[in-house]
């Protein structure tokens, strides 16, 4: 006996989808071009993209369809093809959204010195910029999407699109540097202070246009302290003062560049504050011998033989004060 397998829920999309794309070509076909038309691919053009104006999507690429199909030659092909994608792109759904990819990628192969390549390799991004997902999901299409934009950038330098690209790929580089940033917070949260170094130095690294790296400064320079790398934090808090002039990380920065001030070793190159004060104190009469050499010992007097001659007050020099010791935050 045969067993009954369940169909899944995107495999019953798609059926239903394809049952919808089908019984709208059926139903839509009739009188489409009508009688004596003498440019009729023009006609089907314009109609097109009329009904793709007034975002009748499936009617729209049924006029686009035939004219793609049965006007080879037509100078208006293209043009269809990429009102094809239009058509797509603009019911927005998953299964549309790749079929979308799939007409503007063919575009590109088929027209890569088109007047409008730049007009379909910018779509092509968008269709992947539209199935972005928040930075604590799988970033695929994110990932698509910045390699998309990026592309575009290289090939199109002068494109009117160029603005609204550049917005639209810092968006999706966002959203992918925030994916990172979440992770190396969730590792300073769990005080794996070396682990959130990593994550944050790599994502400088990768985006140092990163617009929220106010927040990645200032737990890059906390992390860093964890670990007593006081030194190499400092950069970072000068840096989020420097180029930010509106953060919630501004004054607790500041703050945190007060404090290096104040506990920074005196023992530097230039010598400041107390320590260019401290009077010097002169060596006594009579040099401490080196460790380790041998001095000879006066002869005692017949009348007198001390085994051990007792200092001259106050002739004893003073021990050397310690190094000051650098403080931690």
């Amino acid at each position: 006996m045969t067993q009954n397998r369940p169909i899944t829920r995107v495999t019953a999309i798609l059926i239903a989808y394809a049952l919808a794309v089908a019984a709208g070509a059926c139903g839509g076909k009739k009188d489409t071009i009508p009688t004596g038309i003498a440019e009729a691919d023009k006609f089907l053009f314009e109609r097109g993209t009329e009904l793709l104006n007034d975002k009748k999507w499936l009617t729209a690429r049924e006029f686009f369809g035939r004219l793609v199909d049965n006007y080879p030659q037509s100078p208006f092909r293209p043009d269809a093809k990429l009102g094809l994608g239009d058509s797509y792109l603009g019911e927005g759904n998953v299964e549309s959204l790749v079929l979308a990819v799939n007409e503007f990628k063919e575009f590109l192969t088929f027209y890569p010195t088109h007047r409008r390549a730049d007009y379909a390799q910018y779509k092509l991004a968008l269709c992947h910029y539209r199935q972005m997902r928040g930075p604590e999901r799988d970033q695929r299409e994110t990932r698509a999407a910045v390699q998309e934009f990026e592309t575009f950038i290289a090939k199109y330098p002068n494109s009117p699109l160029l603005s609204e690209v550049q917005a639209r790929y810092r968006e999706a580089r966002d959203r992918l540097s925030q994916s990172e940033y979440r992770v190396g917070y969730f590792y300073f949260r769990q005080r794996w202070y070396p682990g959130a170094i990593a994550r944050f130095k790599a994502l400088l690294k990768e985006d140092p246009s990163f617009t929220q790296r106010d927040a990645l400064y200032y737990y890059l320079g906390e992390a860093l302290l964890k670990v007593k790398l006081n030194a190499e934090a400092l950069p970072y808090f000068d840096r989020l003062v420097k180029e930010f002039e509106t953060s919630e990380f501004l004054e607790p920065a500041k703050l945190r560049l007060a404090e290096f001030k104040e506990t920074t070793p005196a023992g530097a190159p230039a010598v400041t504050g107390d320590a260019a004060s401290t009077p010097h104190t002169p060596a006594p009469s009579t040099p401490s011998p080196a460790p380790g050499s041998t001095v000879a010992t006066p002869t005692p007097t017949p009348t007198t033989a001390p085994t051990t001659p007792a200092a001259p007050a106050g002739n004893t020099a003073p021990p050397p004060a310690p190094p000051p010791r650098a403080h931690s935050f």
